[in-house]
């Protein structure tokens, strides 16, 4: 049986997601944001941001197996149209307004997975481009998605493509969970030593206001230089997709995908930008801690790079601090630093360069290096087999999908 050219239309129904305040986010029910959309193929199993929802709000914007989440508005037409699939039911979950839903007209037409991966292509995401609206945002009007047409070969075909590449992606969520068994380690041993105090040679060791003899408790800017990223603004041409080309350019979404090391970013900006703009490019080691929005994610930098005004970069003198650095920013409690906006979760650059911070004394923060640092380095080391394992399946991807690689 031969391939078919389908219309999403006929496909597919589609509908606009939840839209609220910023006070209704950060608990109550799951919620499927636009960074989870934007930057993963299928929706991860557990949905970790949160809405206070109704039930009624539940039950019109749910979240079901075959679901296609396609992002409408952006401020970069290259940010509009990213899909992201849902292959299982998510009770009480809601999704987010600058996405479009598109729900199945009937079953076992369309494999979720199949459709994952096809409107993740290049060629296929190209499309959105041409049908875009750039006023101050670029959007995505229904009748345009819907009448895209998608090539639909048989199910079985369907099925044996979406095996092929979803074995790249078990590799991917293997390494990703040894990622997490790692960093937990290091966390626990941190919270050994850093919270509970039984560090090395604790025992022969005075604590002096809930502080070791010899270590010391000051704002963090005293330990650190801290400086703040910057947004240039968006009509001047000097942005690029891809910050491998130029000078990366951080995000907080990037920080979400990334893991404990930070290597590549959906944006970058020139160097006439940097330059103009007088940004501040952090050299690798450089500890990203975010403050606005999401307020308390943390990653390091694996190359120089620039972010926007809501992450503050804590740069490092001695590499062997960089271990204990990490795990102490990110166990902060961040909640204990207040709130300076009414519409969201953020604090100012000033609270965040004044933050309480503990240096312990060289020998302990070196004993931590030597056993933390390797774990570190392996993760770091499985970061990137994840991205080669992601190029790979990018590679491969279209030579599927246009019959250039049989089944």
């Amino acid at each position: 049986m031969s391939w078919e050219y389908v219309k999403l239309g006929d496909l597919y129904s589609v509908h606009n997601g939840l839209s609220k305040g910023g006070k209704f986010f950060g608990s109550g029910y799951p919620f499927l944001t636009f960074s989870t959309v934007f930057n993963n193929y299928f929706i991860p199993d557990e949905l970790t941001d949160l809405v206070q929802s109704t039930e009624k709000e539940q039950n019109n914007y749910s979240v079901k197996r075959g679901d296609v989440f396609v992002t409408r508005t952006s401020e970069t037409s290259d940010e509009l149209g990213m899909s992201c699939v849902a292959l299982k039911d998510y009770p009480h979950a809601t999704y987010n307004g600058f996405t479009k839903r598109m729900r199945p007209l009937q079953d076992g037409r369309v494999l979720p997975e199949y459709i994952g991966y096809y409107m993740r292509m290049p060629s296929f995401r190209g499309e959105f481009q041409a049908f875009s609206t750039m006023t101050t945002r670029a959007s995505l009007k229904n009748e345009d998605l819907l009448g895209l047409k998608v090539a639909l070969p048989p199910i079985e075909t369907q099925e044996k493509i979406a095996s092929t590449l979803k074995a790249y992606d078990d590799l991917i969520k293997n390494n990703q969970k040894q990622i997490k068994l790692l960093e937990e380690a290091a966390q626990r041993l941190y919270k050994e030593w850093f919270v509970d105090l039984r560090f090395p040679g604790h025992e022969d060791v005075v604590i002096v206001d809930g502080v070791p003899e010899g270590w010391e408790k000051d704002k963090a800017e005293r330990f650190f230089n801290i400086t703040i990223g910057k947004t240039p603004p968006r009509a001047e041409k000097q942005w690029f997709v891809n910050g491998n080309d130029g000078v990366p350019w951080l995000s907080i979404s990037d920080m979400g995908t990334s893991g404990v090391y930070s290597f590549t970013t959906s944006e970058g900006l020139t160097q006439e930008a940097v330059k103009k703009h007088n940004m501040k490019v952090v050299p690798a080691g450089t500890i990203f801690v975010s403050f606005k929005l999401t307020v308390g994610r943390v990653s390091i930098a694996t190359t120089d790079m620039c972010t926007n005004e809501a992450i503050a970069h804590f740069y490092i003198d001695d590499d062997f601090k960089q271990a204990y650095t990490y795990c102490y920013l990110n166990n902060f409690e961040y909640d204990t630093l207040g709130n300076t906006s009414s519409i969201s979760k953020a604090v100012n650059s000033k609270i965040i360069k004044a933050m309480p911070f503990v240096m312990p004394d060289e020998a302990t923060i070196l004993a931590f290096d030597r056993i933390v640092e390797p774990i570190l380095k392996e993760i770091k080391n499985k970061q990137i087999v994840c991205i080669k394992l992601k190029e790979a399946r990018d590679r491969l991807l279209p030579k599927l999908m246009n019959g250039e690689i049989e089944v």
